[in-house]
Protein backbone atom coordinates (compact mmCIF):
# COMPACT_ATOMS: atom_id res chain seq x y z
CA UNK A 1 0.00 0.00 0.00
CA UNK A 2 1.43 3.04 -1.11
CA UNK A 3 1.20 6.64 1.00
CA UNK A 4 1.33 9.82 0.26
CA UNK A 5 1.94 12.77 2.87
CA UNK A 6 2.91 16.58 3.77
CA UNK A 7 5.73 18.79 4.63
CA UNK A 8 3.93 22.02 5.80
CA UNK A 9 5.71 24.52 7.69
CA UNK A 10 5.83 28.06 9.23
CA UNK A 11 9.02 29.33 10.79
CA UNK A 12 10.42 26.51 12.10
CA UNK A 13 7.24 24.77 12.87
CA UNK A 14 6.03 21.87 11.24
CA UNK A 15 2.24 20.98 10.75
CA UNK A 16 1.80 17.32 12.91
CA UNK A 17 -0.68 15.04 13.22
CA UNK A 18 -1.39 13.22 16.79
CA UNK A 19 -2.29 9.66 16.16
CA UNK A 20 -3.93 7.19 19.13
CA UNK A 21 -4.23 3.63 17.98
CA UNK A 22 -4.35 0.63 20.14
CA UNK A 23 -2.56 2.46 23.63
CA UNK A 24 -0.05 3.67 21.44
CA UNK A 25 0.29 7.66 20.39
CA UNK A 26 2.75 9.13 17.56
CA UNK A 27 2.86 12.73 15.87
CA UNK A 28 3.38 12.37 12.11
CA UNK A 29 2.68 14.45 8.88
CA UNK A 30 -0.49 14.67 7.28
CA UNK A 31 -1.34 12.20 4.81
CA UNK A 32 -2.80 8.69 3.98
CA UNK A 33 -3.48 5.88 1.61
CA UNK A 34 -2.92 6.80 -2.21
CA UNK A 35 -6.59 5.64 -4.05
CA UNK A 36 -5.99 3.68 -7.25
CA UNK A 37 -7.53 6.98 -9.35
CA UNK A 38 -5.62 9.26 -8.03
CA UNK A 39 -2.01 10.57 -7.90
CA UNK A 40 0.29 10.73 -5.00
CA UNK A 41 0.36 14.59 -5.71
CA UNK A 42 -3.93 14.51 -5.57
CA UNK A 43 -3.36 11.76 -2.35
CA UNK A 44 -1.37 14.64 -0.34
CA UNK A 45 -3.95 17.52 -0.88
CA UNK A 46 -6.66 15.12 -0.42
CA UNK A 47 -5.40 13.79 3.02
CA UNK A 48 -4.41 17.27 4.00
CA UNK A 49 -8.28 18.53 3.34
CA UNK A 50 -9.17 15.40 5.54
CA UNK A 51 -6.98 15.53 8.81
CA UNK A 52 -6.18 18.97 8.70
CA UNK A 53 -9.01 21.00 6.55
CA UNK A 54 -6.77 23.22 4.44
CA UNK A 55 -6.37 23.66 0.75
CA UNK A 56 -2.74 22.91 -0.15
CA UNK A 57 -0.55 23.86 -3.44
CA UNK A 58 2.61 21.38 -4.12
CA UNK A 59 5.42 23.26 -4.06
CA UNK A 60 7.85 20.00 -4.88
CA UNK A 61 8.62 16.00 -3.74
CA UNK A 62 10.93 15.97 -0.61
CA UNK A 63 11.50 12.53 -1.16
CA UNK A 64 10.04 9.17 -2.01
CA UNK A 65 11.15 5.63 0.16
CA UNK A 66 10.46 2.23 -0.67
CA UNK A 67 9.52 -0.02 1.73
CA UNK A 68 8.51 -2.97 -0.66
CA UNK A 69 7.83 -2.83 -3.99
CA UNK A 70 4.19 -2.25 -3.46
CA UNK A 71 4.93 0.04 -0.63
CA UNK A 72 6.18 3.60 -0.96
CA UNK A 73 6.18 6.61 0.70
CA UNK A 74 5.79 10.21 -1.22
CA UNK A 75 6.60 13.17 0.53
CA UNK A 76 5.48 16.77 -0.70
CA UNK A 77 6.39 20.62 0.52
CA UNK A 78 3.24 22.02 0.47
CA UNK A 79 2.31 25.62 0.47
CA UNK A 80 -1.13 26.31 2.42
CA UNK A 81 -0.47 30.19 2.67
CA UNK A 82 -2.51 31.78 6.37
CA UNK A 83 -5.14 29.40 6.05
CA UNK A 84 -6.06 28.42 10.14
CA UNK A 85 -5.44 24.18 10.61
CA UNK A 86 -8.30 22.43 12.26
CA UNK A 87 -8.30 18.56 13.36
CA UNK A 88 -10.75 16.85 10.49
CA UNK A 89 -11.40 13.11 10.31
CA UNK A 90 -10.34 9.74 8.59
CA UNK A 91 -13.40 9.14 6.54
CA UNK A 92 -12.43 5.31 6.43
CA UNK A 93 -12.42 5.31 10.39
CA UNK A 94 -15.76 6.85 10.71
CA UNK A 95 -16.38 5.37 14.45
CA UNK A 96 -12.93 4.40 15.50
CA UNK A 97 -11.24 7.79 14.78
CA UNK A 98 -7.59 8.13 15.65
CA UNK A 99 -6.70 11.32 14.59
CA UNK A 100 -6.62 13.33 18.01
CA UNK A 101 -4.83 16.38 17.29
CA UNK A 102 -3.12 18.55 15.49
CA UNK A 103 -0.21 21.19 16.42
CA UNK A 104 2.34 23.40 14.68
CA UNK A 105 5.85 21.71 16.05
CA UNK A 106 9.29 22.65 16.56
CA UNK A 107 11.82 19.78 16.58
CA UNK A 108 12.50 19.84 19.88
CA UNK A 109 8.77 18.94 20.60
CA UNK A 110 9.00 15.90 18.86
CA UNK A 111 10.64 12.53 20.19
CA UNK A 112 14.07 11.23 18.25
CA UNK A 113 11.88 8.04 16.87
CA UNK A 114 9.42 11.07 15.15
CA UNK A 115 12.39 13.27 14.10
CA UNK A 116 14.11 10.12 12.61
CA UNK A 117 10.81 9.57 10.41
CA UNK A 118 10.87 13.57 9.40
CA UNK A 119 14.38 13.03 8.64
CA UNK A 120 13.24 10.32 5.80
CA UNK A 121 10.56 12.16 4.91
CA UNK A 122 13.32 15.03 3.08
CA UNK A 123 12.94 17.53 5.76
CA UNK A 124 16.50 18.72 5.67
CA UNK A 125 15.52 19.31 1.92
CA UNK A 126 14.33 22.63 2.94
CA UNK A 127 16.66 25.28 4.40
CA UNK A 128 15.09 26.63 7.49
CA UNK A 129 15.48 23.27 8.99
CA UNK A 130 18.70 21.98 7.62
CA UNK A 131 19.72 25.02 9.13
CA UNK A 132 18.76 24.30 12.24
CA UNK A 133 20.96 20.96 12.03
Amino acid sequence: MSRAQCIVHREKKILMVKHHHEGEEWWCLPGGRIEADETPEQAALRELWEECRVQGRVIRPTSVVTFAPDDLYYTYLIEIGTQAVSLGSDPELEENQILVDIAWMGLNELTERDRAFLWTAGLLTIPEFSEEI
